[in-house]
């Protein structure tokens, strides 16, 4: 699966290297919010100022459903923020096509929308059984329970590039499988090609 994912981001990349002028090719990093919280990367390559091709990864976590009323981390994790906790976790690699359309003449926003599908890790904390070991640990010991699955990604991306390396995107994303559905909005920033070289100017117009 690695492998294969590499390779498709080699091709993407020669794709967009060879066609920088008419072309977008950037990458992006969001951090969602949403039933589940945490942080998405993409690949974006844009064909024509038309045609959106995506490849990304995002990792999102939340407090388990299953955890008892009762459960506590203890002074341990306590002291550690609570990042020796066990969370409800949704990975998904997934690759997807759209359509972007330009919302002013400067290109400066667009939507990008895709649909695409996922290949869908679900980790969620199970088997819990009490114990006494005092206020320093947690009260609980549990074990993780491992889930693949196949995820249809839908992806409206609203995008801000500001300039033709650098810009903003706000990311309503839907992900949703047999087993959990993922709705949260991401907030990011964008780095790459963007947008095509502004028209220079004709000799009448100097």
């Amino acid at each position: 699966m690695t492998r294969k994912l590499f390779l498709l981001l080699g091709f993407v990349t020669t794709i967009g290297l060879a066609q920088t002028q008419q072309n977008a090719f950037y990458g992006t990093f969001t951090v969602n919010l949403g039933n589940y919280v945490g942080v998405d990367a993409e690949l974006d390559y844009i064909f024509n100022e038309k045609y959106s091709f995506r490849l990304g990864y995002s990792g999102n976590i939340r407090k388990p459903v299953s955890e008892p009323d009762d459960y506590s981390t203890g002074l341990t994790g306590a002291l550690l923020l609570g990042l020796t906790s066990p969370f409800d976790q949704f990975e998904n690699i997934y690759a997807g096509a759209g359509r972007v359309w330009s919302l002013n003449p400067a290109g400066t926003v667009r939507i990008n929308a895709t649909v695409g599908l996922g290949f869908t890790i679900l980790r969620e904390p199970g088997n819990w059984q009490p114990i006494s070991n005092g206020f320093l640990t947690e009260n609980y010991t549990w074990e993780y329970n491992r889930y693949n699955t196949v995820s249809l990604v839908l992806s409206p991306k609203i995008e801000f590039p500001i300039t033709r390396i650098y810009g903003l995107v706000i990311s309503p994303t839907v992900q949703i499988n047999k087993d959990r559905t993922f709705i949260g909005l991401g907030i990011g920033n964008m780095i790459g090609l963007l947008r095509k070289r502004d028209n220079p100017k004709s000799e009448e117009e100097q």
